[in-house]
C-alpha cells in the first residue's frame, strides 16, 4: 500500500520532503551534524581555523599581538565564533526547512515554476512516515545544533566577561 500512496503523489520527485531530508543528509555541509560529537567537533573546529585567515589579521591590524595580547586573542576568537555562527546557522537554517516540511500535513510544490504552486494533503500513511522522521531524526539534530548555539554564546560571554575585566 506504501508504493500506491507514493505513487499518486504529484509532488515532482525533487521536492518531496523525503528526497529533501534525504539530499540533506548526503550533503558534505548539512550531514556534518549527524556525524558523532568527535567528528562534529572537529568539523567545527576547521571552520574556525579557516575562519582564522581572516579574523586573524584584523584583530592584528586592531590590536597589536605584542602589546595587547589578551584583546587580540579575543577579538581573533570572537571573529571566528562570528564566521562559526554563520555556518551554523545556515546548516539549523536548512534543517529546519526540511523539518518543517516532513511535518507540515500538506506539501506545497511547483509544477513547471513560481506562478504555478499546488498542495497535496499526505496520505495517513505518508504523514505518519514523516512525523517518525521528524520525531526520531530530525529532532535530535536540531537539538544538537541547539546546543552548539548554546555553547558558542556561553563561550562569546565568558570572552566578553574577560574584556570588561582587561
Amino acid at each position: 500500500m506504501k508504493d500506491t500512496s507514493i505513487s499518486i503523489c504529484p509532488v515532482p520527485q525533487e521536492q518531496r520532503p523525503l528526497n529533501e531530508y534525504q539530499q540533506l543528509t548526503e550533503s558534505w555541509f548539512f550531514s556534518w551534524v549527524t556525524l558523532t560529537w568527535p567528528q562534529y567537533l572537529a568539523k567545527l573546529a576547521w571552520v574556525c581555523a579557516w575562519s582564522s585567515l581572516i579574523s586573524v589579521p584584523v584583530a592584528a591590524a586592531s590590536f597589536a599581538p605584542a602589546k595587547y595580547p589578551a584583546q587580540f586573542v579575543l577579538s581573533s576568537a570572537a571573529g571566528d565564533s562570528f564566521i562559526l555562527g554563520l555556518a551554523l546557522l545556515r546548516m539549523y537554517l536548512g534543517w529546519f526547512y526540511v523539518r518543517s516540511r516532513l511535518a507540515n500535513p500538506t506539501v506545497v510544490y511547483e509544477e513547471s515554476g513560481w506562478y504555478d504552486g499546488q498542495s497535496w494533503s499526505k496520505t495517513p500513511e505518508v504523514l505518519l512516515q514523516d512525523q517518525l522522521i521528524v520525531n526520531y531524526e530530525l529532532e535530535p539534530i536540531l537539538r544538537r545544533l541547539r546546543q552548539t548555539f548554546y555553547g558558542l554564546g556561553l563561550l562569546l560571554l565568558v570572552g566578553g566577561l574577560i574584556w570588561c575585566c582587561l
